[in-house]
């Protein structure tokens, strides 16, 4: 064989086996490739693979760091964990750029960055951490660890329970009140598959607070709490509040308001209280007797403009003069009664009388009292006729009678008192006393030790029946003073004049009239 053909078999030997090499180095790259989007890889750091937005695949430190459980959890998930240290993570895995992606760190101590790599509907993400640790990094650390210590103090002393329940409904953090309840409750450790409170599933689903009770072991107390709910990603925060004090005070009130009602509900006059926004809160029975407004209605909680304008729609109060003032006059008695400042007696077209008076309340309530005093009204008319007539008859006798009170202060003289001694008790100031009286008629008459005696006899509360003494007018005329006891230690002087004599008064008004 020729040099030239042994030259060209040689060459076409080493291309061959170039080529071969070559071909052997792609496939090996294109593996290395294909390998980079499976899991497995790096299994010590944080690495996720997602299939479109699937999780697929998480490492054993990104399942415990984050709490990502493959085939559960999605990109949505993922993000909402990460998003606090990464906020430039892509809302989907479709608007990251093909091939691979950096998304740094929020902080620039924080030297952390995600590697994002997609691979047709696979995409990986790999934490990438750098080792060597600046200053900055360190002295954010030592602050985290201050932070942790801080936060641990502060959950440990705190008085009401918290604890921390994941999606599995496993208890992963508690703090030492939280401990202490357990065990007060159920007398042992706490159980991290056990909360110390079963709670309604619902209760998990919509956060807010819901109120439980727990029955103590050995005896039948029970403890109230107030347990609160916060949702953090998958994770559900509770705490637990003693409102042992609260129920307690709710019952007291309870019993209270019932005790009022039943009280309220015996009264007789009308109870109608506002509170601070101009509503009915509490009516008693009675008020819808005098009002005559339906049960529905005050149930309703009427305004106090609605309220009075029903009123008058039935006729149960008088009748406005103008009505288009009676939306102002109303104004004026709310603004009176706020004060404590509005009592007024309304006179109805049935004849009855009712006594209305407003008063203030804490808190800006208002209460109004409606009492009927149409018997009231009547039997004060009927004694004020009865006191007329029996003056008008006392003033035609010609024996003139004045009566002392047990004190000795003038309650009654008639007409022919007036006219004997001159005397108007009615338009002096000041109570007459039987000292007054006697020094009056004195002064009209001869002297005479007897007045004394008849002082003695009107303030003696001894049993007396009478007493009489004769008087001699200054005109000359004899007077009959006749001293009697009556009921209620009360004494009845009564005058006659014999002869006659002319008493003074008389004789003066004679004296002026010949003028």
């Amino acid at each position: 064989m020729e040099v030239f053909d042994i030259a060209a078999v040689a060459g076409a030997a080493v291309l061959s086996i170039l080529v071969a090499v070559y071909w052997m180095f792609s496939r090996q790259q294109q593996t290395a490739s294909d390998n980079s989007v499976l899991p497995g890889n790096a299994e010590h750091c944080v690495s996720l693979l997602f299939e479109d937005e699937n999780l697929e695949h998480a490492s054993d430190t990104a399942a415990k760091l984050y709490k990502l459980i493959p085939g559960r959890d999605d990109w949505s998930g993922m993000r909402e964990r990460l998003i606090n240290r990464f906020p430039n993570l892509p809302e989907r895995p479709l608007l990251a750029q093909a091939g691979q992606t950096t998304v740094p760190a929020r902080d620039l101590e924080d030297a952390a960055v995600l590697e994002l790599t997609r691979t047709g509907t696979f995409t990986r993400i790999n934490m990438i951490e750098s080792e060597v640790q600046t200053s900055a990094q360190s002295l954010r650390f030592k602050n985290l660890q201050q932070e942790i210590e801080d936060l641990r103090r502060a959950s440990d002393t705190t008085p009401h329970a918290i604890w921390q329940v994941d999606s599995e409904g496993s208890v992963t953090w508690h703090n030492a009140a939280y401990t202490a309840l357990y065990k007060r409750l159920h007398q042992t450790e706490p159980d991290p598959c056990k909360p110390v409170f079963d709670i309604a599933p619902s209760f998990h689903e919509t956060a807010g607070r819901q109120r439980v009770s727990a029955q103590l072991p050995d005896n039948d107390h029970k403890d109230w709490y107030d347990v609160n709910v916060a949702s953090v990603g998958d994770i559900m925060i509770f705490h637990a509040v003693d409102v042992n004090a609260v129920v307690k005070s709710e019952a007291a009130q309870r019993n209270f308001v019932q005790t009022l009602a039943k009280t309220f509900a015996q009264l007789s006059i009308g109870l109608a209280i506002f509170d601070r926004n101009g509503q009915l809160a509490l009516f008693n029975p009675a008020l819808i007797d005098l009002t005559e407004l339906p049960a529905d209605f005050l149930s309703g909680r009427p305004t106090l403009m609605s309220f009075f304008d029903r009123i008058r729609e039935n006729r149960r109060m008088p009748e406005p003069k103008n009505y288009h003032s009676w939306r102002q006059q109303i104004t004026e008695v709310i603004a009176a009664a706020t004060d404590g400042r509005y009592q007024e007696t309304w006179t109805l077209e049935t004849g009855q009388t009712y006594r209305v008076s407003g008063r203030p309340h804490p808190d800006g309530a208002i209460a109004f009292l409606i009492e009927d005093i149409s018997a009231e009204v009547s039997l004060t008319r009927n004694f004020r006729a009865e006191l007329e007539l029996g003056q008008s008859l006392m003033d035609t006798f010609d024996e003139a009678i004045v009566v002392f009170s047990s004190t000795g202060v003038l309650t009654f003289c008639n007409l022919a008192y007036r006219e004997l001694w001159g005397l108007d008790p009615d338009n002096s100031f000041a109570d007459v006393t039987i000292n007054d009286s006697v020094g009056a008629w004195q002064e009209n008459c001869a002297h005479n030790k007897l007045w004394e005696g008849l002082i003695d006899f009107v303030l003696d509360f001894g049993e007396k029946t009478s007493w009489h003494m004769t008087a001699s007018l200054l005109s000359g005329a004899e007077v009959k003073c006749t001293v009697s006891r009556i009921s209620s230690g009360a004494t009845v002087v009564r005058f006659a004049v014999m002869g006659n004599g002319t008493p003074p008064a008389l004789e003066h008004l004679s004296d002026a009239h010949s003028d």
